[in-house]
């Protein structure tokens, strides 16, 4: 990925972190983390990984998001200056998942305590 490609997409990260955790109203987003965001080399599609919270739906979520996904369109050409917003397209991130569950082995593993 070349730098434009980078920052544009770190651009759409803290963006969409931003509006997901701040803007959208539907109570199916909260506990939703934008963790990272990866562009297409066309520039016309950026892939957006979710984490979730351990209260959050993650299908539901994933729902609630496709459906705003115009709203956040419109948003982040209102804030971003680019000639063309990507299409969005979320998806799970399950390196969140696999973080906190090595996390978690890991502390077990410091106590000394067996594996369950």
């Amino acid at each position: 990925m070349d730098h434009r490609t980078e920052r544009i997409a770190e651009a759409l990260r803290e963006e969409l972190a931003e509006l997901v955790e701040y803007e959208m109203t539907d109570p199916r987003v909260s506990g939703v983390v934008v963790t990272a965001v990866h562009i297409s080399p066309d520039k016309h599609h950026a892939h957006v990984r979710i984490g979730f919270t351990a209260e959050s739906a993650e299908k539901e979520a994933l729902e609630a998001l496709d459906h705003a996904r115009n709203f956040l369109r419109r948003q982040l050409a209102s804030r971003l200056e680019m000639y063309r917003i990507p299409d969005l397209h979320f998806e799970a991130d399950i390196s969140a998942d696999l973080g906190a569950r090595m996390e978690q082995l890991l502390k077990r593993v410091r106590k000394g305590r067996p594996r369950e």
